[in-house]
């Protein structure tokens, strides 16, 4: 199945840029975690900005490649970041991250794959069960469904409302060895372990609960709404959980 990439706006990056990356990628395979490391690093902010879409295209491992469906989104601390939950709720809430902190939090240990092929084995996560937050909001009776804003001001998503309540299913604070970094999509992610990547949404900014499911930003552009791994867009992965 062919996906699309999305039309960014920006300056591409650089021919000699991009192939001394690939020869950075290749060495990082053969020298070691350490290396491959090192190069997530570097290619983080670089493909988070590369409206060419070729930044993660090369190879590092069994490490992350970085995406973002704009040419950036805006960085938040402590004192700028706050998740709002709202729609069909009888309280609707914002939080910062202190308040997300001071939540019970769940830790998973998942593989994380990507619908383009490449998996991550093994990445630790932490954070408060999204199903944590839609019981502290208060789900109307005619709300059926889950829709996931960005800060980016772009990228969105969706679940169904038994999907969002599934307990591999968080808002995540942490990943791999601390918090999640603004590369990552920090200060606030969500991870859907069974899911393909997409439907993790970077830069955590709004949950709304609605009536029906809202296709997400990659579902207008091809992907199946139900992104489960080795189950949807024509892919056999084995699944993350």
């Amino acid at each position: 199945m062919e996906h699309p990439r999305p039309d960014i706006p920006g300056t591409p990056v650089g021919r000699r840029v991009v192939l001394g990356l690939v020869v950075a990628g290749a060495a990082g395979i053969v020298g070691g975690g350490a290396i491959q490391k090192g190069l997530a690093a570097v290619l983080g902010p670089i493909g988070n900005h590369d409206p060419t879409g070729l930044v993660g295209l090369i190879p590092v491992g069994n490490t992350f490649r970085f995406y973002s469906v704009t040419t950036g989104a805006p960085r938040k601390d402590e004192k700028s970041y706050q998740l709002t939950v709202g729609g069909l709720v009888d309280t609707p809430l914002t939080l910062t991250l202190s308040d997300l902190r001071a939540m019970p939090q769940t830790m998973l240990t998942r593989d994380f794959q990507c619908v383009t092929g490449w998996r991550v084995p093994e990445v630790a996560w932490s954070g408060v069960r999204l199903s944590d937050l839609l019981d502290a909001a208060g789900a109307t009776s005619d709300a059926t469904a889950v829709r996931f804003t960005s800060f980016d001001g772009t990228y969105t998503e969706s679940l169904t409302l038994d999907q969002a309540r599934r307990d591999d299913v968080l808002v995540a604070l942490t990943m791999i060895d601390g918090p999640v970094t603004h590369d990552h999509g920090g200060p606030v992610r969500l991870f859907v372990a069974p899911m393909y990547g997409y439907k993790s949404l970077k830069w955590l900014g709004g949950i709304e609960l609605t009536r029906d499911v809202v296709p997400g930003y990659w579902e207008t552009r091809g992907y199946s709404i139900d992104g489960w791994v080795g189950a949807s867009n024509g892919r056999d992965d084995d699944p993350t959980s």
